[in-house]
């Protein structure tokens, strides 16, 4: 071979390789690339109440749109049937029973907010991911405590626009009369629902339906971050369908066909949230930001079946440690990362985003910080089973008893209005209704077992949802473990 053929080989040869470098470089530098991560949650959300979940009387074109582009989470959980330890278990990667904070926290009916919030000794996610270099909101219901050091601004959040309380009338000509005529009136037991939203910390005079308004203020928040140059974090807290069910007329008429005043009314309320996410990706398209970030949806817990939700095929609702209590309608969107047209039937935990997205953030989670969730992406990614022979738990504390949920793999452990425990292969039977505990009583018996063991990790809450039920806790010297982990 002459001279010139093997310089003229070695030549390409060595174009060659710095293209494959530098393709190589490309792909790990979009492999690290960190994603805005935007958190919608809806409150009181039925499992069936999303097309994408098999809806037929409530449409929702937008949400379907997202979910049917990512991945669809079939068996996703929250860590509470109830909307404020629910939401303390996301923020803080724990169980809100090991954190004291296993109820809600009560209204201000008696004059004054309790000076009681999520304990400052748990780092909430949304500082780990500002630490991070993160440009952090919250917009919507907090729940997690009313004063300062409580604030959404105290845990991580530059922006905050919203109200702090458990809920909210969504009408501002409504709400604000009725305020305004009790404040005139000296009364300083002003509910909750009725008080002015705020913009950290101060009073704002909101002028939309405020489910119209977080979308608003979504909105803006994207487009300003995207001047920051910096990864954003939005947890946008919808309080809808939450009660009280009011909802705009013109919502309302896109469901003639529901009969039932109660559905119709929810049903609208639905499709005003669906609206509003169309406004937000609007927005992040605008901007250049919708490959790259990452969108997470769920219901802080399952449907109230009272108020117009639907949870079929699960059984009950909010408030049940059944499934439909804790199981709720979930998705995830990253076109940059996510394979559209997927289902994902295997368990994940809302307990699982802490790690997950402190991973994806590049973010250092704090020395000594307790998650009782996990990293799940690579398994996510790789469509395996992500907590394979793990727990997922759920308990809710009645008056002078508890319900409790213990789900490994397929197998689920329940025990509920002190009936004896019960046992479901949870794959196949989703409406939990043939009881397989006969058949399986050293299963029954670990699921229990590991329950009982969890228990041990709990403290005694701070604080009850109301007065009666505090009082009522302590004359009957509750939890009274040792009743409920016996196996008849």
């Amino acid at each position: 071979m002459q001279r010139n053929s093997i310089i003229k080989i070695a030549f390409l040869g060595f174009c060659s390789l710095l293209i494959g470098c530098a393709s190589q470089t490309k792909q790990k530098k979009e492999e690290v690339e960190r994603p805005n991560i935007l958190v919608i949650m809806c409150d009181d959300l039925g499992y069936a109440d999303v097309g994408f979940n098999g809806s037929t009387d409530i449409i929702t074109p937008n949400l379907d749109k997202l979910a049917k582009g990512g991945t669809i989470l079939k068996a996703g959980y929250v860590t509470h049937p109830f909307c404020g330890p629910s939401r303390a278990g996301f923020m803080t990667g724990r169980y809100p029973h090991a954190i004291a904070s296993q109820f809600n926290l009560p209204p201000n009916t008696e004059g004054v907010f309790l000076d009681k919030g999520i304990p400052r000794s748990e780092i909430f996610m949304s500082k780990v991911l500002k630490d991070a270099g993160y440009h952090t909101g919250a917009i919507g219901k907090w729940h997690l405590g009313i004063t300062d050091e409580y604030h959404p601004n105290a845990r991580g959040f530059d922006d905050f626009y919203g109200f702090l309380a458990g809920g909210h009338n969504y009408f501002p000509e409504q709400y604000r009369a009725a305020y305004q005529k009790q404040k005139a009136n000296g009364n300083k037991a002003i509910f909750e629902y009725l008080h002015p939203l705020q913009h950290n910390g101060q009073e704002v005079s909101e002028t939309e339906y405020i489910t119209d308004g977080f979308s608003r203020e979504a909105v803006r928040f994207i487009n300003e971050s995207a001047q920051t140059e910096k990864p954003f974090f939005l947890y946008l807290g919808y309080n809808a369908p939450h009660t009280p069910l009011e909802a705009k007329p013109e919502d309302m008429a896109m469901f003639p066909a529901i009969e039932d005043e109660h559905r119709r009314t929810y049903a609208g309320m639905v499709y005003a949230v669906d609206r509003g996410v169309k406004r937000v990706v609007d927005a992040l398209k605008e901007n250049k930001q919708f490959e790259n970030t990452l969108i997470v949806f769920l219901s802080d817990n399952g449907g109230k079946v009272s108020k117009g939700a639907n949870n079929y095929p699960l059984r009950e609702g909010k408030g049940s440690t059944c499934e439909g209590g804790y199981r709720v309608p979930m998705f995830f969107h990253w076109p940059k990362q996510i394979q559209g047209g997927s289902i994902y039937e295997y368990p994940v935990s809302a307990l699982d985003f802490y790690p997950t997205f402190a991973r994806l953030a590049q973010a250092t989670i704090p020395t000594g910080k307790i998650l009782d969730g996990k990293d799940i992406w690579d398994d996510f990614s790789a469509h395996k089973n992500a907590r394979a022979g793990e727990y997922i738990f759920a308990m809710r504390h009645r008056t002078g008893y508890s319900d409790v949920g213990v789900r490994k793999d397929q197998w689920k452990a329940l025990r509920i209005q002190q009936e004896p425990w019960k046992l479901y292969n949870i794959n196949e039977d989703l409406g939990e209704t043939k009881d397989v505990s006969a058949l399986h009583p050293k299963v029954l018996k670990e699921l229990v077992a590991q329950a009982e063991v969890w228990s041990t990790t709990h403290q005694q809450p701070q604080w009850w949802h109301d007065k009666q039920t505090s009082i009522e806790w302590k004359e009957m010297e509750m939890p009274h473990f040792e009743k409920t982990f016996k196996i008849d």
